[in-house]
């Protein structure tokens, strides 16, 4: 494994633990500024919606993990693609399970840290 597979390993890890950790400011430190999602019905949308979705996610929780299919690094850009299972708790305890796969692009920054650049979000809706 390369350092850089190792660093978007990393960069994957910190995003699923400060999402649990409700630690927002650190998830939109992973993101590069023009970055957009996509996600099942919905118009893509960048950084900005992202950051004004969260806050108004208070008292939600997450858990979850990943599972790291493939990474492939060309250069300073790279794609990964992913498997998550996800569980959100809402403030009055309903519980809904997504999962799915994402595909990602990730761009690498001049000071060496990669970003993500695109996401391609097909997580839908589990029933149990």
């Amino acid at each position: 494994m390369t350092d850089d597979e190792r660093a978007i390993r990393a960069l994957v890890e910190t995003w699923m633990a400060a999402s649990k950790a409700g630690d927002t400011q650190t998830v939109l430190s992973l993101m590069d500024d023009d970055a957009v999602f996509m996600v099942p019905g919905a118009e893509p949308f960048g950084k900005d919606v992202f950051r004004q979705m969260a806050g108004q996610m208070a008292g939600v929780t997450f858990d979850g993990k990943s599972d790291i299919h493939e990474i492939q690094v060309l250069g300073d850009w790279a794609y990964l693609r992913n498997h998550i299972d996800l569980t959100v708790t809402t403030p009055d305890g309903k519980i809904m399970k997504r999962a799915g796969y994402t595909l990602t692009i990730l761009r690498k920054k001049p000071d060496g840290r990669w970003v993500l650049l695109r996401d391609a979000n097909l997580l839908t809706e589990q029933k149990s």
